[in-house]
């Protein structure tokens, strides 16, 4: 089983050039990188990947699950840039209540929050309201939201954008944690976003991908005499500058 975009083309009005197009891919399992400089397709992407938007032509599938279905949309999670708290809304509640939209009976979904918010490390906050959450915080209850209903693809969007080192390095421990029951495609324009956890790396360039691979693979594109520590960063450069 695995979510497979089939040449896809994906434009924002009928005049304006594709963001994508022709486009295929395949998620494989573990924790997948996309890099890719800003306005490369990669949002556009995850869109469609997450049902958010429809392709023009070709398909979306999760094991033959069209992405239009009920069924899909249960299997997959996406997790945008920026998760808008319902202040009225304490974190148990906001993960109860996306639980419920996926399908969850209202009992379940209130039972099975809190352990998701466990597994994210939010037990001390399930009844505090979302509004007063961090902006870390709200991306872990995003990540517990699609735990709750036992989603398999976990679709994140620039999760990391505006934490500080602190909160990678927790966020990063946490999806290292998770991506062995569920399979993870993280979106970022920054390489220090590639950590060792990562199984797979994808870079997208003006909407194709120009390397798709393990991430032994990507970082055999790193260039000789490089520094130690800035491997990721060159072989970044390097499959950017050959473009």
């Amino acid at each position: 089983m695995t979510l497979v975009l089939d040449s896809c083309t994906f434009a924002y009005g009928r005049r304006r050039a594709a963001v994508l197009k022709d486009f295929n891919y395949r998620l494989p399992d573990g924790l997948t990188i996309l890099l890719g400089p800003n306005g490369a397709g990669k949002s556009t992407m995850l869109q469609l990947a997450a049902a958010v938007t429809t392709p023009q032509r070709g398909t979306v599938t999760w094991d033959g699950l069209d992405a239009k279905s009920k069924d899909y949309r249960r299997t997959v999670a996406w997790m945008p840039q920026n998760i808008t708290p319902l202040p009225s809304l304490t974190a148990r509640e906001y993960v109860a209540y996306v639980g419920w939209l996926k399908g969850m009976s209202r009992d379940d979904a209130w039972d099975n929050a809190p352990r998701a918010l466990s597994r994210v490390e939010l037990s001390e906050h399930t009844d505090i309201r979302t509004s007063q959450l961090s902006g870390g915080q709200l991306r872990r209850v995003g990540v517990a939201c699609a735990l709750v209903h036992d989603a398999q693809v976990l679709l994140l969007d620039e999760p990391t954008a505006g934490m500080d080192p602190r909160q990678r390095r927790v966020f990063r421990d946490l999806l290292a944690a998770v991506k062995d029951e569920v399979r993870i495609l993280l979106s970022t324009h920054d390489v220090t976003d590639l950590a060792e956890e990562a199984d797979h790396v994808s870079v997208l360039v003006g909407g194709r991908l120009v390397q798709s691979g393990s991430t032994s693979e990507f970082l055999a594109h790193t260039p000789p005499g490089t520094a130690q520590g800035r491997a990721a960063e060159g072989a970044y450069t390097t499959l950017l500058e050959s473009a």
